[in-house]
């Protein structure tokens, strides 16, 4: 097949996109053209949250039925113009320069190397021992579904009013809830990690029949698994508004209590899930939900 390009200039970058009519989401005929243009679309509220942090590439070449793999050093191939933030690799031994996503011509060119998926680390480059954010992940067990996650999310709410620190709910764009707490004060992965951990184990030991923490898979059939190992400096998350290589194109999307709140009250499923022209829709309407993640700040309890 032949290689078709298309040539564009974006704030005085020349970009080369190619095989724009390559089908990436079968089931919906979505296809490059159309996650390009997404990217393009939500920028103005998704670029903030990728400003100053490491960018691991989730790259599916030929579509989300195919094969897909993880980048996180920078390609090599890239334009001179892209920047990189180096951050030490422990297992490797040395530093591995990271993509830093801050701009259109950036957001477009990666969007490009079917990058469907953005992950980023709880850091920013600049200080990667010092998380901005706090993390719960969770995770449900099939048969559970989100209406299981939303649940625990509420009691999980419950517990940070009780500490005095606000919560911001995003979906995963897969079948879970991510719960943030900003901080954006100074602090480590030892101390977000364990307050993860802890709480996470509390909330299984208080609600057995609904909420795991233990990592072994096997624990957590009809169960929500509440994963506090996020909270590492090695590791990343689904950055919000990021697309999910899913049947359909979904969204993580930023969402309020109230709509959690709706999806138990329905047990309803759908009230949580979002695709990328319900998000640009969401975006016009109530602008960006987790606006107040990138400055909020707050302090873990000792």
């Amino acid at each position: 097949m032949p290689n078709k390009q298309t040539l564009i200039n974006i704030a005085g970058h020349e970009l080369k996109l190619s095989n724009l009519d390559k089908v990436f989401y079968p089931d919906n005929g979505f296809n490059k053209q159309q996650v390009i243009d997404y990217y393009i679309r939500i920028a103005p509220v998704l670029l903030p949250h990728l400003e100053g942090r490491p960018l691991t590439l989730k790259r599916y070449p030929h579509g989300v039925d195919d094969k897909f793999f993880y980048q996180k050093e920078c390609p090599a191939s890239k334009p001179p113009w892209i920047k990189t933030a180096p951050v030490w690799s422990e297992s490797n031994e040395k530093m591995k320069n990271f993509c830093l996503v801050e701009d259109l011509p950036s957001l477009i060119w990666i969007a490009n190397l079917a990058s469907l998926e953005l992950h980023t680390s709880l850091s920013l480059a600049k200080d990667i021992p010092t998380p901005t954010m706090v993390v719960f992940d969770l995770d449900p067990g099939p048969p559970a579904t989100i209406v299981d996650c939303a649940q625990v999310a509420l009691w999980l709410r419950s517990v940070f009013d009780k500490l005095n620190l606000q919560s911001f709910p995003k979906t995963s764009g897969s079948k879970g809830l991510q719960l943030y707490i900003s901080l954006n004060t100074p602090t480590d992965y030892d101390q977000t990690k364990q307050f993860a951990h802890q709480l996470a184990d509390w909330m299984s030991d208080t609600y057995p029949g609904q909420v795991v923490s233990n990592m072994k898979k096997i624990l957590r059939t009809g169960k929500v698994f509440i994963d506090w190992s996020q909270n590492d400096r090695h590791k990343t998350t689904v950055c919000v508004y990021s697309l999910r290589a899913k049947e359909a194109p979904t969204v993580s999307t930023p969402v309020t209590w109230q709509e959690v709140e709706l999806c138990l009250e329905r047990n309803d499923a759908t009230v949580l899930t979002f695709k990328s022209d319900e998000v640009l829709s969401r975006v016009e309407q109530h602008g960006d939900l987790f606006k107040p993640v990138l400055a909020l700040r707050q302090y873990l309890p000792r």
